[in-house]
């Protein structure tokens, strides 16, 4: 059996070898957050901001941050931990923090403790040939709050709309908030695409607040296309020329269908050309 390494608290070790305690927060309490971050043609893409949302959502989540935690940091370690893996030139990298063990859901210190894990992936961004089958998971709504732009370990909603999705044969599932709108994927943010113009979630809807999403916003700008922060229901969805997904390891992938609605790609192909000439 291959032997692979994983980067716990600074230090490469074995990913066979046990090195959490059961009494781990994370798995007694979901008391963690995680960044996935994609490296593409031996580039580790936007990393910049994924530390730097890491370090707002551990802020929020009132978990001490490192003096160490920064970009330049966290990128050695992955180069590290990518050459040790033989995991190039692409490939998913997962950085959870979560807090030390001790007490209950009262926790005995907000000191934390950090993991890096790598998978290979065969490719850089793609589209995919076949558009997504996609309809709505609606057994229980996103709560609007100070943690639903964060990705936390909590997450037995997206478990559930997951379940969901292999139940009904779909490819993806659109989350609904509070309100009954649709704010994000099982996986990704939304966009939605009318007469050329460009509509997606606010993060007040209660999306992730996703690094993908904000390159796909900037790419738009650069490139001169309108981009508009609105709540998308139902309606909106039904009568877009296009629909897509955004994050941060897949780039981008079109919906073929939403209910009865079909949808072509000319703007996700756009969008997934840029992406590939910024990995260059």
């Amino acid at each position: 059996m291959e032997n692979q390494y994983c980067i716990f608290n600074g230090h490469v070790v074995s990913i066979y070898e046990p090195f959490l305690a059961i009494n781990n927060r994370a798995f007694k309490f979901g008391d963690s957050i995680f960044e996935s971050i994609r490296v593409c043609s031996n580039k580790i893409m936007f990393l910049k901001d994924h530390v730097t949302r890491l370090k707002l959502g551990m802020a929020a989540l009132r978990m001490n941050v490192p003096a160490e935690f920064n970009v330049e940091n966290i990128q050695a370690l992955i180069i590290q931990l990518l050459k040790k893996n033989t995991h190039a030139p692409n490939a998913r990298i997962r950085f959870t923090v979560f807090r030390n063990e001790g007490g209950l859901y009262s926790p005995d210190t907000n000191d934390i403790s950090f993991l890096i894990e790598t998978e290979q992936l065969e490719q850089s961004y793609q589209l995919n040939s076949k558009g997504f089958w996609v309809d709505i998971y609606g057994d229980i709504k996103k709560p609007i709050n100070k943690l639903s732009n964060i990705k936390h370990g909590s997450a037995m909603l997206y478990v559930l709309a997951g379940v969901a999705k292999q139940s009904m044969k779909l490819d993806e599932c659109f989350i609904i908030n509070d309100t009954g709108n649709i704010c994000e994927s099982i996986s990704s943010n939304v966009f939605a695409v009318k007469n050329g113009t460009l509509y997606t979630p606010p993060l007040t809807e209660g999306c992730v607040d996703g690094v993908m999403r904000k390159q796909i916003i900037t790419l738009a700008a650069l490139n001169k296309i309108l981009v508009f922060e609105n709540r998308l229901t139902d309606y909106i969805l039904c009568n877009a020329d296009e629909l897509f997904l955004t994050n941060s390891i897949k780039g981008i992938q079109w919906i073929g269908q939403y209910k009865q609605t079909y949808y072509t790609n000319k703007m996700a192909t756009f969008f997934i050309e840029k992406l590939n000439q910024i990995t260059n």
